[in-house]
């Protein structure tokens, strides 16, 4: 029904920046929150960010006004801007979509029922 494809990963020095994009296949696009989240090896997979169909996004505690979250409804797309990066920021990013619901913070991974395949951003010193 739907997918999800990440895409903008890659290696950057600490305090650095990059932009990673979603591009979603499907069926109503506006229809579905999406999200971001992380995971590095050993640790669970940790939220990053969430938008609902408007271009105001919510983030992880850990983000700091780092990250901006927006999506490009006309061409069903969700981009992460991501600006003075950590070493710690590193983990393979994926994009997550659930069916909409209005006025719900979805913080948990179990609140999403469609997952890309993931890319990966490396930090470095």
């Amino acid at each position: 029904q739907v997918q999800l494809v990440e895409s903008g990963g890659g290696v950057v020095e600490a305090g650095g920046s990059l932009t990673l994009s979603c591009a979603f296949s499907g069926v109503d696009f506006n229809s579905y929150n999406m999200g971001w989240f992380r995971q590095a090896p050993g640790l669970e997979r940790e939220f990053v960010a969430g938008i609902e169909w408007h271009s105001q996004g919510y983030y992880g505690n850990f983000v700091n006004d780092r990250f901006t979250d927006d999506r490009e409804n006309a061409k069903n797309t969700v981009s992460l801007q991501m600006n003075n990066l950590k070493v710690e920021d590193t983990g393979v990013y994926y994009c997550a979509a659930v069916g909409w619901t209005r006025g719900v913070v979805l913080r948990a991974s179990d609140d999403y029922d469609y997952w890309g395949q993931g890319t990966q951003v490396t930090v470095s010193t």
